[in-house]
């Protein structure tokens, strides 16, 4: 729209003419949005607010009295604040390119004046505190022209042909050569070491797989042994199961055969003998029953003969009474006691002798014997013999 002005935004729009501007300035400053301007009876003139760049290289002296070239870099703007824009556009809105030159010098002049008070030792190890130091002390005087100053780099620093700060630098950099051959000896050494590891490694790999390879050679053989001799030990197996056949077949024919031999011969020989035994059984009872008889009939005999001989016996022991001189004190059963005495005598004389004969003697006898004895012993008569 006609006499409708937009900054851009990185612009300050000043506006000159016409009412002043804010705190007595002698124009209008309008940043962010845009404004009606009247032709003619108002001017109308842009400062840039982007940034700006101002480059620094200033041989200083330090407090040892060495001089060092000091190259540095300042970052800087105009304010976002109107008092900044107001300041700055009176100084350098005919010329901006004004402001970096402006800058340069100032910094240049701080920078020698701290640079003058510190050792080259302190500016090359302390770059920061230097540049820390530069922007304070130019603070207030960068306010005063409407900038700001958003950072400050120490580029570089150098002696010239002094050879300062290379001798400075020497035990650093033969401690760091020192360092950096014994990173490098223990580098060496440790790929020395992994070397032979993987030697070892390598060497003990070769084994393992010339002894799996071995062992597989050796199964192989043996596999291939016990294939050679599956034939043979097959038929050694049945040959040597036709020879337990055989061997079994000639059992079983040799057991019928003593089966059959048993039945021929043994068992014939053995009922001839069981009937052999059971004859001679026989005959030899016959024979003990024809003895026993015998024996029977000659016993009977000779107690025949031995009874008939009784009574002569008695008489000859009745005729040791005759000439005795016998007392009877209890009259006839005295003379009863005497007779049986006497028949007992004769009848122990007749034991003596079929005992000395070989003939046993009859329980019956015995007996008889006996009671006869005790018919002589008794107590019923008392007969006294002198």
């Amino acid at each position: 729209m006609f006499g409708y002005r937009v900054p851009a935004p990185d612009q300050a729009m000043l506006i000159s003419g016409g009412r002043r501007g804010q705190g007595g300035a002698p124009f209008r400053v309008v940043t962010g949005h845009g404004t009606f301007v009247l032709p003619v009876f108002r001017k109308v003139r842009f400062l840039t607010l982007a940034m700006c760049e101002a480059e620094v290289s200033e041989t200083c002296v330090t407090k040892q009295g060495i001089a060092l070239t000091v190259r540095a870099v300042i970052a800087f703007k105009v304010g976002n604040d109107t008092e900044s824009v107001v300041n700055a556009g009176q100084r350098f809105l005919s010329d901006q390119d004004q402001m970096s030159v402006l800058t340069g010098r100032i910094f240049a002049g701080h920078l020698r004046s701290i640079i003058g008070s510190m050792t080259v030792e302190e500016i090359v190890t302390e770059r920061q505190k230097l540049a820390t130091e530069v922007l304070e002390t130019s603070k207030t005087e960068m306010a005063k022209i409407g900038l700001i100053v958003d950072s400050l780099q120490i580029q570089s620093i150098d002696d010239g042909d002094t050879g300062y700060i290379e001798a400075m630098s020497a035990p650093h950099k033969a401690a760091i050569q020192r360092q950096a051959q014994i990173a490098q000896a223990q580098a060496t050494q440790a790929s020395a070491e992994a070397e032979q590891e993987a030697a070892r490694n390598q060497a003990e790999y070769s084994r393992q797989t010339a002894v799996v390879q071995a062992e597989y050679s050796a199964e192989v053989d043996r596999a291939k042994a016990r294939a050679a001799q599956a034939g043979p030990l097959a038929q050694a197996h049945a040959q040597q199961e036709v020879l337990a056949a055989q061997t079994e077949l000639a059992e079983r024919a040799a057991q019928l055969r003593q089966q059959e031999l048993v039945a021929e011969v043994v068992k014939p020989a053995e009922a001839e003998a069981e009937r052999i035994r059971l004859l001679a059984m026989a005959e030899a009872e016959r024979m003990k029953i024809q003895a026993e008889a015998a024996a029977s009939h000659d016993r009977v005999a000779l107690d025949r003969m031995l009874i008939d001989q009784l009574p002569q016996i008695v008489k000859e022991a009745s005729a040791g009474l005759a000439n005795a001189n016998v007392n009877v004190l209890n009259g006839t059963d005295g003379l009863g006691e005497i007779a049986a005495g006497l028949v007992g005598q004769g009848l122990t004389i007749l034991d003596s002798v079929r005992r000395n004969l070989g003939a046993p003697e009859s329980p019956d006898q015995t007996t008889d014997r006996n009671g006869t004895s005790g018919a002589g012993n008794g107590t019923n008569g008392r007969v006294e013999i002198e």
